[in-house]
């Protein structure tokens, strides 16, 4: 139970800080540009559902991509990391 408490809290967290950072960074669009914005964001969407079904078809975590980021992060020295 504490795993799966810790994985909600990391998933709300990011959910979260991508929220916030997406609310501060994002102007307001004029009228005449809200058409195509719209649509380009559904088409967007779209393909967010379909890699989202992917990932969870092929048992892929994110939580578990992101700890071994993290250890992979802590054990190089700073200076050596690659982008």
């Amino acid at each position: 139970m504490e795993r799966v408490e810790r994985n909600l809290t990391i998933s709300h967290e990011a959910l979260a800080l991508f929220v916030r950072f997406w609310l501060t960074a994002t102007p307001a669009l004029p009228d005449t540009a809200l058409r195509a914005a719209q649509a380009t964001g559904q088409e967007r969407y779209d393909g967010y559902i379909e890699a989202l079904v992917r990932r969870l078809a092929k048992g892929q975590c994110l939580a578990k991509e992101l700890a071994e980021d993290v250890t992979r992060q802590a054990a190089t020295p700073h200076g050596d990391e690659k982008p």
